[in-house]
């Protein structure tokens, strides 16, 4: 190997050290995907305060590349629930990479992703992942969330008042669907249904 190849693999190398480690340490205390209540302990000083010091790491030799998102995602959602702003910014490319390195993506996986860039301040990753979930079901209740995300990042006052628009029209229909997906984002969908707009 010259001195170029080496140099060029370094970069990989380094994502995948951090990835693996910190799945390490964030695998034993998020495995819900439900997020903490609002009573919980603020644990901002301590994110890994989970994990006894001296503990045995979890073994993750079985997590699948999706089990290895999820966590991700879960740890930046609730860093941006608490308004840990730098925390999600230093973890949102790691998530975003772990789902890229999934392949094909299902409606769900897309949305999670279009989730990171939202609140990671990526609007074209939003978009995108909404237009994808959208071409497949255009009444989709979280890829007309995401996509009124998107508009909102935009400043697009108007698109994002007509996909919240066709999100309550559709709510009831797609709800009656019971989608895996709908029942793993419920709370979101409850949000954006339940939220006041002028």
């Amino acid at each position: 190997m010259n001195q170029h190849s080496f140099a060029s693999g370094v970069p990989w190398a380094v994502a995948g050290i951090a990835l693996v480690a910190f799945i390490a340490l964030v695998a034993g205390q998020r495995f819900g995907r439900t997020p903490q209540p609002a009573s919980a302990p603020d644990q901002s000083a301590a994110p890994f305060a989970g994990a006894s010091a001296g503990a045995r790491p979890p073994d993750i030799s079985n997590f699948t590349p999706e089990d290895a998102a999820a966590r991700l995602y879960d740890h930046v959602m609730s860093a941006h629930e608490r308004g840990l702003t730098d925390t999600v910014a230093f973890f949102s490319p790691m998530a975003i990479q772990a789902y890229e390195m999934i392949g094909r993506l299902n409606l769900d996986q897309r949305y999670d992703l279009g989730r990171l860039g939202a609140v990671s301040g990526d609007q074209d990753l939003a978009r995108a992942q909404a237009d994808t979930i959208l071409s497949r079901n255009p009444s989709h209740l979280l890829g007309l969330i995401l996509a009124a995300n998107a508009a909102h990042m935009r400043k697009d006052v108007p698109a994002e008042q007509g996909f919240y628009d066709k999100l309550k029209a559709a709510a009831s229909s797609e709800q009656a669907k019971q989608l895996p997906e709908y029942q793993e984002h419920a709370n979101d969908i409850k949000m954006a249904l339940d939220a006041k707009r002028p």
